[in-house]
């Protein structure tokens, strides 16, 4: 019988591959330098096409992903994001902005997707007894990848070249995802850990079509749309927004970013692990109390220029949406099952998308609505604050949200 501590180290292989995602802006400036005639920002339109196919194959993969199991849904999500790659930096090679579309942002985005769910849906199976601490194992690769994948990206494009990185770098992720794919698989029928007491009343296994017609589903989509909007609308604007608020250099809020990134990798698994403990629902409730606070205190922070304080306040928000990703699969097979979790996880991973969507558009609509209205050389400190205060509403909302779930009726 093999050991199900051989599953975290692939889950966290394949995650860390598809994680670099996240520094997709490396590229940005250096595919503008090289075809000017492009639109404007055209470059970066390309993340935001990979992450809506996250969302968009994560939900029609996960029931696939199901019954064909991870293995298979890894492999061909190897081959999908790999690919992608390699066929983006094509693009880029031949100029055709459209063919970085398809190859990065359409074909990888879907590989995207499936890869973030295919180890998900193993590990929970394999940890019944710690479903916290096995997708937050999981989830781990996915905030660090960029960690890893900024610098090499920095050190590769100026050696090598835009399109060179990109095909390398594809053909490198297609070969660690496809080892680590032959890892995971499903324990056989039956199966439990030494040890393991499955609770008095077990959760209903519901099939996707069923989890999606209940009340606790969308409450939680709610619930991990509003954690998600509330810390990308910093994300999308963090270095600008410490720029305008904290008078910080670029390469000081370079450095703040990366100690974010890091926080954000700590928090998927230590507020995952921790809800083993404290219970899903009780996590989540922290996370909107404790964030609702700090993002209706960061305006006063700006205000008073209290740098220090801000970077608290920052690591601990971030800990948070990252513990989100982590937290919510879990939370999935408590109420719905462990059997069909791939398949509902990918359908909730919709609020991903749609957060990737509203958080960046709102915090940039209004920053410039705000920076327009100034007189010149005027303060830039106080026009993130009616963004800084939606959102402590929107968390106070997910707060109520979480405070609503309650198990299945049987």
């Amino acid at each position: 019988m093999r050991s199900r501590w051989t599953i975290p180290p692939a889950a966290v292989a394949i995650h860390l591959c598809v994680g670099s995602v996240y520094a997709w802006s490396v590229f940005n400036k250096p595919i503008e330098a090289l075809h000017p005639a492009w639109p404007r920002g055209a470059a970066a339109y390309t993340f935001s096409i990979a992450i809506a196919m996250l969302g968009l194959s994560a939900a029609f993969g996960g029931t696939w992903l199901e019954r064909h199991g991870p293995r298979r849904a890894a492999t061909v999500a190897a081959c999908l994001f790999g690919g992608g790659l390699m066929l983006g930096g094509l693009g880029v090679w031949l100029g055709s902005i459209w063919l970085l579309f398809l190859g990065y942002g359409v074909v990888g985005g879907a590989g995207l997707g499936l890869a973030y769910v295919s180890p998900v849906s193993a590990l929970i199976k394999w940890f019944p007894d710690r479903r916290g601490l096995a997708t937050g194992m999981a989830v781990l690769g996915f905030g660090g990848g960029a960690l890893i994948a900024a610098p090499l990206k920095e050190r590769m494009i100026a050696a090598y070249g835009v399109s060179t990185t990109l095909v390398a770098l594809g053909a490198s992720y297609l070969v660690i995802m496809l080892v680590a794919a032959r890892a995971l698989d499903r324990p056989p029928p039956g199966w439990a850990p030494a040890g393991y007491t499955p609770p008095a009343v077990a959760a209903a296994e519901l099939t996707m079509p069923m989890a999606v017609r209940t009340r606790q589903f969308w409450l939680l989509w709610g619930m991990l749309f509003i954690n998600i909007t509330a810390g990308i609308s910093i994300l999308a604007q963090a270095s600008p927004l410490m720029q305008d608020m904290f008078a910080r250099t670029p390469e000081q809020a370079a450095q703040m970013l990366a100690v974010i990134a890091g926080f954000n990798a700590f928090g998927r698994i230590f507020w995952a692990s921790l809800s083993d403990w404290l219970g899903r629902r009780n996590v989540f409730l922290l996370f909107f109390a404790v964030q609702a606070l700090l993002f209706a205190a960061i305006p006063t922070l700006g205000a008073g220029g209290h740098w220090g304080l801000f970077q608290v306040a920052a690591v601990i928000i971030f800990t948070m949406y990252g513990g989100g990703f982590a937290t919510i699969p879990a939370f999935l097979a408590d109420l719905f099952g462990a059997r069909n979790v791939g398949a509902v996880h990918g359908v909730i991973l919709t609020a991903w998308s749609a957060a990737g969507v509203a958080g960046p558009l709102l915090i940039t609509r209004i920053r410039e609505a705000n920076a327009a209205a100034l007189a010149p050389g005027a303060s830039l400190v106080h026009i993130y604050d009616l963004t800084l205060y939606i959102m402590t509403g929107l968390l106070c909302i997910g707060l109520v949200l979480a405070a609503a779930i309650r198990p299945l009726r049987r």
